[in-house]
């Protein structure tokens, strides 16, 4: 029977409240999930981010319920104690409240994910205090919305001036007013962070908006070094693309001369 302890909603208040921070990383699969399991990562979130990263998709506006599904279910086979949050992709839950807590409950139901994110704020105010009435832990998201990349015409900081910054602001409140147990905020200033960390009593994870949150989040493709470019709030902990490269190089190469497989690779 497996005994280990998961990471839940209430272990994360505890951590805002003592000052610990809490570690975040998206990931897609089952073999990633238990290496960020293993790290002692504390969240895992099933990022809609897995457009760009690993189906190939421009911006992560065409993944469908289906491919965010099945991800969720790998991760989840992967992960034994860190908490997994499904990212409920574009188009899931704008339609309507009820739609909303359909779409929400296939990620608890079906992948075994102990709570879903979505993004927006004032915005989303009915969306998460319905999915919150039919118990569906739900993670906020304000400051830069991908999802919102063609509306708003590309990706860009926000809450620079004093009126965005505001706004990012009530986002923010809207989202814990709403019943949201966190929320991600995304490619802010840092002083508005600090802020916005201060006035909230739920946790902020922040990607992009400086040091002063209570969690930070990452791509997970970034801190492996595995993709071709490094966004400024990131950082590469390792360099797996420069390792797999020389590794299927000289994979190819041994298969061209003979050497491989020898005899102790065959039966």
């Amino acid at each position: 029977m497996d005994n280990v302890k998961r990471i839940t909603v209430r272990d994360l208040q505890k951590m805002k409240q003592t000052g610990q921070k809490i570690v975040t990383v998206t990931s897609y699969d089952a073999i990633t999930a238990r290496l960020v399991d293993e790290a002692g990562l504390h969240l895992i979130l099933v990022g809609d981010s897995a457009g760009n990263t690993v189906l190939g998709y421009s911006n992560t506006i065409p993944v469908t319920m289906e491919e965010s599904l099945m991800l969720t279910s790998a991760v989840r086979r992967g992960a034994r104690r860190a908490m997994v949050i499904g990212d409920m992709p574009f188009g899931s839950y704008q339609v309507s409240p009820e739609e909303a807590v359909r779409n929400a409950s296939r990620y608890l139901k079906e992948c075994g994910a102990d709570g879903v994110k979505l993004e927006g704020g004032k915005a989303v105010y009915p969306i998460i205090r319905r999915l919150v009435e039919a118990s569906i832990p739900v993670m906020g998201h304000v400051g830069l919305l991908p999802q919102s990349v063609l509306k708003d015409g590309g990706y860009r900081a926000h809450g620079k001036s004093e009126e965005e910054a505001q706004a990012v602001v009530e986002d923010a409140l809207a989202v814990q007013e709403a019943g949201a147990f966190a929320v991600v905020l995304e490619c802010i200033p840092a002083a508005l962070a600090e802020r916005i960390t201060k006035t909230l009593s739920i946790p902020t994870i922040g990607i992009g908006a400086g040091p002063h949150c209570d969690g930070q989040i990452q791509v997970v493709t970034d801190v492996l070094g595995l993709g071709s470019y490094v966004p400024r709030h990131a950082s590469q902990f390792a360099h797996l693309a420069d390792a797999a490269s020389a590794g299927l190089r000289e994979y190819f190469a041994k298969v061209s001369d003979g050497s491989f497989p020898g005899p102790e690779n065959s039966i």
